[in-house]
């Protein structure tokens, strides 16, 4: 562990650490209420923290004085990329992928074809953890714009692919 925030003899003291600048007690140490507050959260800030008690004169019980949380910072996807696997002809088969390189959780991605012909994909056609689309005995009418969505709890984005048979 490290110590990033410290009461100790009437000062607070903050640790030469890359939260330095974002981070500070929520309320006056008067109030009795030692949250504390990290603004400006990266993904690197995730982790275990622990906040321990120490009454000057009293009998340290570590069981009762120590409060943990486990903290994960949110990662919205980065834009995905697109692709087109195989030769677009008529009667072949093709593979769509899409991957976007941050995401914390790691994104789920959803496929779909734009109007004037909407069409929505599903299992086994479409795996949602990989970002891959399989179009198989490719006909003239299957040629359009194909979107791709990463998506997470943090939010998403999207990319196309003009698929022309």
């Amino acid at each position: 562990p490290v110590q990033i925030l410290a009461y100790l003899g009437g000062v607070v003291k903050v640790e030469e650490t890359d939260l330095k600048s974002r981070m500070g007690f929520l309320y006056p140490i008067n109030s009795h209420n030692v949250s504390m507050f990290i603004n400006a959260t990266r993904e690197q800030d995730s982790g275990q923290y622990m906040c321990s008690v120490n009454v000057v004169d009293d009998n340290i019980r570590w069981d009762k004085n120590v409060g943990v949380i486990n903290l994960t910072v949110l990662v919205p996807p980065a834009a995905p990329t697109c692709q087109l696997h195989g030769s677009a002809v008529v009667g072949a088969n093709v593979t769509l992928s899409c991957s976007s390189k941050k995401g914390k959780p790691s994104p789920m991605y959803q496929w779909q074809r734009e109007p004037p012909t909407l069409q929505v994909f599903f299992p086994p056609a479409q795996d949602r953890a990989r970002g891959t689309l399989k179009l198989t005995n490719l006909s003239l009418e299957m040629s359009g714009v194909y979107v791709c969505r990463a998506e997470n709890q943090a939010g998403s984005k999207n990319c196309s692919i003009v698929l022309e048979v």
